[in-house]
């Protein structure tokens, strides 16, 4: 029997069947996923704050989006009897080694942004 590569593993192979590798892999790597991994290296945050901290992200999306990663395992929701009510999010220790990893990612870009700007304008000119 041959050793599965992670290409393999992440791939969908049959077509019909979600495979959780690559659904773990769109929450972590989500528009709203990322942001809210980075965020939440810092400290921990209540709703409201970390909807402020990431900004134009909707209620709806953000409730999502923490659901699906506490679901993963990466986000921790501590629910405080309190009134009003206190819910604080923050990362699980599986959760912080995914936001490091998103993190080192999110600083490269940032790092290359001007190189990556230049193969477009020279990929667009030879387009053109």
């Amino acid at each position: 029997m041959s050793e599965t590569t992670l290409v393999d593993r992440v791939r969908n192979a049959d077509g019909d069947s979600v495979c959780p590798h690559r659904l773990v892999m769109e929450h972590v790597t989500s528009r709203w996923g990322t942001l809210v991994l980075i965020a939440l290296l810092d400290r921990s945050y209540r709703f409201s704050e970390l909807r402020r901290e990431i900004g134009k992200v909707s209620e709806k999306m953000l409730t999502q989006t923490l659901q699906t990663l506490e679901r993963d395992g990466l986000v921790h929701r501590d629910a405080k009897p309190v009134i009003p009510p206190r819910v604080d999010y923050s990362l699980t220790d599986l959760g912080r080694e995914a936001a490091e990893q998103v993190r080192a990612i999110a600083q490269w870009v940032d790092q290359r942004m001007t190189a990556v700007l230049t193969a477009r304008e020279e990929y667009d000119a030879a387009k053109a």
